[in-house]
């Protein structure tokens, strides 16, 4: 009898009975597994889906519920807001965003029809207030829509493309607005009929020559074997609650300490690349400390160990996160003056390093060569008094000169520090969430789609707020409609 593995598909030459029956079957319950299911089952298939934990949820049910939109001129909050989006545009953010990392075909296909998903995740229920909320910030801590989430107004992407706000989150107060998403997604799955098996953890892929047939899951205690007639979605999830995956892959993440998942465990990735699939990007990850909560801190200047400035500092909050863990020394200072400067928020975990009445006296109390951080200052302000930034291309507003005693350094400790970070790479999948093979061709019956793939948010330094879930809805739902189709 054959070994059931998450490394190597089980023949179904020697499956004696189905367990159950299915035209798809679908495993993992996030926002992913969700849209999938919805999709499958408007295309006339019957499906079941498989989820380990007792109810729905995954990474997406973590978060805070903004998908990243935009194009075609604009949504309705876009516009309202006095915001024209062209889809030209929209894809070229797309892309830069992606950096070397970047999938074309999944950003042009998403750039065109990312204003019918919208329409679409309306449809299902999913509700949004359409009102714009100027500033920078991680989340609207009401139930605005509309607020800018990625890097478009900084440089080098504002000269890319022409900036425009494109996060929009849920109507939902508060923060954590990615538990009501997934929930108006499963109550959309479950009025279509979608067969949900809680408690069900996917042990194995069933192959029938060369094509996926069905998965091995664990019910009961007990190993049922899954016949899926047109397909299989894989929608698991990335890999960071793996140790032994990060340091394989990913060991650059061990500078960090909080990792943002669930089950979050790579066996998705597993299953695909044990039925033959391509992992890409693996050493790709996303990290952010919450260092623009206060919003005047956005105002500061970053400098590493040795007092220089490596970024400007009014792109994305998780660029300037992504390029800070690259710098040496473990740590990294926050430089405030007086007219910018509120405590941090507690769970930042970020403390004070030193203060002083000039640049010079906090770099005295840092500990750094004399004429390092002092002159870093100095030019900079020199450069923002003229309303410039020539090292870097930070723009007015954020731009604007630290010279109001007194001053302080805020230490962002990369080990001790809330950095909180999940990875990027996974399967190779096409535009149409197939996975694909060494050779870039389809793996007959197998899609995937969200982290278990390397999609839309390839690239840490690129990363915007809302790209995750604008991959992993968009995305999930090719998947369900590819495999429904066979």
């Amino acid at each position: 009898m054959a070994e059931i593995s998450l490394h190597d598909p089980y023949p179904a030459s020697e499956v004696t009975a189905w367990d159950h029956e299915t035209d798809v079957a679908i495993i993992g319950f996030g926002a992913t597994g969700a849209c999938a299911a919805i999709e499958a089952a408007d295309a006339g298939a019957k499906v079941m889906l498989f989820e380990r934990n007792s109810g729905s949820g995954g990474a997406s049910g973590l978060s805070g519920g903004e998908i990243y939109i935009g194009g075609n001129g604009g949504t309705d909050a876009q516009r309202a807001a006095g915001f024209e989006d062209s889809t030209e545009d929209f894809i070229a953010y797309l892309k830069a965003a992606g950096g070397p990392c970047v999938d074309e075909a999944k950003c042009e296909h998403y750039g065109r029809e990312a204003l019918n998903h919208y329409t679409w995740l309306k449809a299902q229920g999913v509700p949004y207030r359409g009102n714009y909320l100027p500033g920078k910030h991680i989340e609207p801590t009401d139930d605005s829509t509309l607020i800018w989430s990625g890097s478009e107004a900084a440089a080098p992407f504002c000269n890319i493309a022409k900036p425009a706000p494109r996060g929009h989150v849920i109507q939902h107060m508060g923060w954590g607005g990615g538990r009501p998403l997934v929930d108006v997604l499963e109550a959309s799955a479950r009025s279509k009929g979608v067969e949900i098996i809680p408690d069900a953890r996917a042990l194995a892929l069933i192959r029938d020559s060369d094509r996926i047939v069905g998965v091995v899951v664990r019910i009961d205690g007990q190993n049922r074997f899954v016949k899926a007639r047109r397909g299989v979605v894989l929608a698991t999830g990335g890999f960071v609650m793996n140790e032994a995956m990060r340091r394989k892959y990913c060991p650059e993440t061990f500078r960090i300490n909080d990792p943002i998942g669930d089950k979050d465990d790579g066996s998705g990735i597993e299953l695909g690349v044990g039925a033959g699939g391509d992992a890409i990007h693996m050493e790709q990850f996303f990290t952010t400390c919450p260092w623009t909560m206060p919003e005047s801190h956005a105002y500061g200047v970053f400098v590493n160990a040795q007092g220089q400035r490596f970024i400007n500092e009014d792109c994305y909050h998780g660029r300037v996160s992504r390029c800070a863990v690259d710098q040496p020394g473990g740590k990294v200072y926050l430089l405030l003056d007086v007219a910018h400067f509120v405590q941090p928020m507690d769970f930042a975990r970020i403390d004070i390093a030193g203060t002083g009445d000039s640049w010079e006296e906090v770099e005295a109390e840092l500990g750094l060569p004399a004429y390092t951080l002092s002159t870093t200052m100095a030019v900079y302000n020199a450069h923002a008094k003229e309303g410039r930034d020539p090292l870097f291309d930070k723009k007015p507003p954020i731009l604007t000169p630290l010279d109001q005693g007194p001053f302080v350094a805020l230490e962002l400790n990369f080990q001790t520090s809330y950095f909180s970070f999940f990875t990027l790479g996974g399967l190779r999948t096409s535009a149409h969430a197939e996975v694909l093979d060494r050779s870039g061709k389809p793996i007959p019956g197998l899609f995937a789609a969200g982290r278990c793939t390397s999609g839309l948010p390839a690239w840490g330094h690129g990363y915007s707020s809302g790209l995750s879930l604008a991959d992993c809805t968009f995305f999930g739902r090719q998947a369900g409609l590819g495999a429904a189709r066979g």
